[in-house]
């Protein structure tokens, strides 16, 4: 009679992966380079052993931030704050160790329990990018946009995404000391359509060809969605969207400096 089997143990450990446990072994592991390189004498702006190894870790540590982010209702803005303090290389050693200790407390207590997960999919524009600013509110804008797209909500999404345009831009406006050009007489914000002119005669933005054609077709799609009394958008309305999204959403946040 033939044996059975016996069962492999489980040994992996799903906390032990997740997006939580990895931010912490890489601020711990950021933690020790910059001691080493202190010890060494070595800059960690440099290009030199420490100084690329500490950008190397800050790059994972932003992928893991976003993983975090994307798979939790809650926000991320302070985490973010910690992972800046712990991965700048100008950072002053002590603040740098307060820094994890509160970082690697956060993750044990509050973000214990969120464990890796899958991808979700299907993003109208990339959250591992929004991620990079280390806005809190933008990562919510877009993880409401991405998961409207996702669930087949189109209206929804072209809402959220005429949000996210709009945000972007006066990102961008406050980052060159321009706001003034988008506000009106109460020192109020313009509105889309008003933002969107000001933003293609702007030369300090020196915007790409391919911004300036598709801001006006993200701009009636999110409108109507927002205001139509009668449109309905598509899931297809979308789909011919995202392109251009991409290409101005990126480039509003590069102007702002946020990515």
């Amino acid at each position: 009679m033939a044996k059975r089997a016996k069962a492999k143990p489980k040994t992996a450990n799903s906390e032990t992966n997740s997006p939580g446990a990895s931010l912490e072994k890489l601020a711990k592991e950021a933690l020790n380079v910059a001691k080493t390189a202190r010890r060494h004498r070595n800059n960690l702006k440099g290009d030199n052993f420490y100084g690329n190894k500490f950008a190397s870790l800050r790059s994972d540590a932003t992928v893991q931030l976003a993983a975090l982010s994307r798979h939790s209702v809650d926000d991320t803005s302070d985490l973010a704050e910690l992972i800046d303090t712990c991965f700048s290389p100008d950072t002053k050693p002590s603040d740098r160790l307060d820094a994890f200790r509160e970082l690697s407390h956060s993750l044990r207590t509050k973000w214990v329990g969120t464990r890796e997960a899958k991808p979700p999919g299907n993003e109208l524009f990339p959250f591992a990018l929004i991620a990079k600013a280390n806005r809190g509110y933008l990562s919510t804008i877009a993880k409401q946009m991405n998961g409207c797209r996702r669930e087949g909500w189109p209206d929804a999404c072209a809402v959220m995404m005429r949000r996210l345009i709009e945000i972007a831009i006066i990102e961008a406006f406050e980052k060159k000391g321009i706001a003034a050009k988008i506000k009106d007489a109460n020192d109020d914000y313009l509105q889309l359509t008003a933002l969107i002119d000001r933003a293609l005669n702007e030369p300090k933005f020196a915007l790409s060809r391919n911004a300036k054609a598709a801001l006006p077709k993200l701009k009636m799609v999110g409108h109507m969605s927002a205001h139509g009394r009668y449109f309905t958008a598509q899931p297809s309305d979308i789909d011919k969207l995202e392109p251009g999204l991409r290409v101005v959403v990126e480039e509003f946040l590069r102007h702002a400096e946020l990515i």
